[in-house]
């Protein structure tokens, strides 16, 4: 019933996707994957992101010979210029490829690394308590990045054309600037405090040091330069040399700690993806310090027990929401970076957990989160992140969701670079039991470490089923999870594009022991009834997601783009 996942992770050179001992458990999926792979080939490319701009200039390396893996380094840079308070350069990314002349599943972590000088009590104070804003805004919250790494090496190992020319559209249009619409508008509002706080992002961000109106022109000097070194020198032109060198002194200079050898040493990883097998679908998504895949794996094993279709759509959407709060518990109690901490992956995957978590659940009422876990529940707060999916006539295939975190990131522009630095930090445990930003509560296992990646909700996910597959991924923080997840289920109920990325949503993360829906997720009767199931139904005060979505029916090479009405990205197919 279960495919299993390999959590360990490796380093390049690369060596064999799958390793022998689950090579045997594997083999009926290798040879249905393949089969489907060499019998058919899109003959079309396709790229949806959130922004247009985004969009254009991907289907532009597509046109200029590109294969996807150039289009994804040009679509990922772009966003970072016109998306600049959701990604960018002073971040990172989880990228899930599959590439398809070797019919290989594998992802790059381009995750940020907690600083060598950073240690599990940083932001605490003297009696043990977490200090409020320590880990969201200003240097001192900030990993090292991760993005330009990424980079580097797709465009190394997987690109057709040269860097400084996947690159060159994010660095024209930092250099020449654009329009802002009213996301970067609200997203000023939202952090305009923050963004006060540090000059050289007022400077760059803000018109005169107030939120600008709708089509004033951002221009990025600063950070097409530095996007201009790496197209020329590669890793070397922002891990290293000047810009290196102006990252850490003003880093240092506020707050931070980071130093030239953390830059230095920051290396992306590939890691083999999650794979799951649910009633003849194959859902492939990445591993830790992902928490996506398991997560999305445990909770598809306690589904694979229930007939979905044989209940009403009361009892449907109940058992989702159960099997959600069982999934984010076991996030909870055990996952954290595997490269620090043992992870019980087997157990988390194994058949007596998911009997376990089943025998906790009853079709006529909630299991309150408290009989699960006592840890303690705060409020989460706003987010923003950004996703784009991209699949060339040849097959190859690349889901990337990148972030910055919060709105703006840590709001902290490091003078000369125009690198807006991330508030990445904050998904570390601050202290067992404490909430984060999200309202994710943690244990040790992601305690911050020197080195250490810090656990992360960004989960860009492929899905096969039969004669269609799709490419998915969605912003949305400790949400990306559970509307992955819905849009994965409602993919295999056979929904259309347009009806998945729209569909209201609803979501539950073990603490706080609520439902967050969207208008629309529940009808009258169906509130109601999961009220007396013993629910605690609460409107999320704003919509929330940003799904892109391709979907390929490779029997007829049918493609096309799904962009969530709720942002204003385009899909284009080419």
């Amino acid at each position: 019933m279960n495919v299993y996942s390999n959590q360990k992770e490796r380093t390049l050179p690369f060596r064999r996707f799958f390793s022998l001992c689950t090579k045997v458990l594997l083999c009926s999926f290798i040879f249905v994957h393949t089969t489907v792979a060499q019998s058919y080939k899109p003959n079309q490319s396709a790229v949806v992101s959130a922004h247009p701009l985004a969009t254009q200039a991907g289907q532009q390396t597509l046109a200029k010979g590109g294969n996807a893996f150039d289009a994804a380094v040009t679509v990922s840079s772009m966003l970072g210029v016109v998306e600049p308070f959701g990604s960018g350069i002073g971040g990172g990314a989880f990228w899930l490829i599959y590439q398809a002349k070797t019919d290989r599943y594998f992802v790059i972590d381009a995750r940020e690394v907690a600083p060598l000088a950073a240690h599990a009590d940083m932001y605490l104070d003297n009696h043990g308590n977490v200090l409020e804003g320590a880990s969201t805004s200003g240097p001192l919250a900030a990993g090292i990045p991760g993005l330009p790494a990424a980079w580097v090496d797709i465009n190394n190992r997987l690109g057709t054309l040269p860097l400084k020319n996947v690159l060159g559209p994010a660095i024209k249009m930092a250099q020449e600037g654009f329009p802002v619409d009213e996301r970067y508008i609200a997203g000023a509002s939202y952090k305009i405090s923050q963004l006060r706080q540090n000059s050289d992002a007022a400077s760059i961000f803000l018109d005169n040091n107030n939120v600008p109106e709708k089509g004033w022109n951002l221009i990025q000097n600063d950070l097409a330069q530095t996007v201009s070194l790496i197209a020329e020198k590669g890793m070397s032109g922002f891990y290293g040399g000047d810009i290196a060198q102006a990252l850490v002194t003003d880093v240092r200079k506020h707050g931070g700690i980071w130093s030239l050898e953390d830059l230095s040493q920051y290396s992306v990883i590939e890691r083999e993806p999650v794979l799951i097998n649910y009633k003849g679908a194959k859902i492939i998504a990445p591993p830790l310090p992902s928490s996506g895949g398991l997560v999305l794996k445990n909770i598809f094993n306690i589904l694979s027990g229930y007939n979905l279709e044989n209940l009403s759509a009361t009892e449907r959407k109940h058992l989702i929401i159960e099997a959600m709060r069982h999934g984010y518990h076991n996030r909870a109690l055990h996952m954290g970076d595997s490269d620090f901490v043992p992870v019980p992956t087997d157990k988390i995957t194994s058949l007596e957990m998911v009997n376990h978590q089943r025998s906790l659940i009853f079709l006529d009422k909630a299991t309150p989160s408290a009989t699960l876990s006592a840890v303690k529940e705060t409020k989460p707060k706003g987010t923003e992140t950004t996703h784009f999916s991209i699949i060339d006539s040849q097959g190859n295939m690349v889901a990337v969701t990148q972030s910055i975190n919060f709105w703006f990131g840590s709001g902290f522009v490091a003078k000369g670079t125009g690198v807006l630095l991330n508030n990445e930090m904050d998904d570390f445990t601050m202290k067992p039991g404490v909430a984060n930003g999200y309202g994710l509560v943690g244990t040790k296992a992601n305690a911050i470490a020197p080195k250490k990646r810090m656990l992360s909700s960004m989960t860009p996910v492929f899905v096969m089923d039969k004669n269609k597959r799709a490419i998915l991924g969605t912003p949305g923080g400790s949400r990306i999870i559970s509307m992955n997840l819905l849009a994965i289920l409602s993919f295999l109920d056979g929904m259309s594009g347009e009806d998945i990325v729209s569909m209201p949503r609803y979501h539950h993360q073990f603490l706080p022991d609520k439902v967050i829906y969207e208008t629309g997720a529940f009808t009258k009767d169906e509130f109601s009834s999961l009220q007396q199931k013993g629910h605690n139904l609460l409107l999320s005060p704003r919509q929330y997601g940003n799904m892109q979505m391709i979907i390929w029916n490779y029997k007829n090479s049918f493609i096309k783009t799904y962009s969530d009405p709720r942002g204003d990205g385009t899909g284009r197919v080419y």
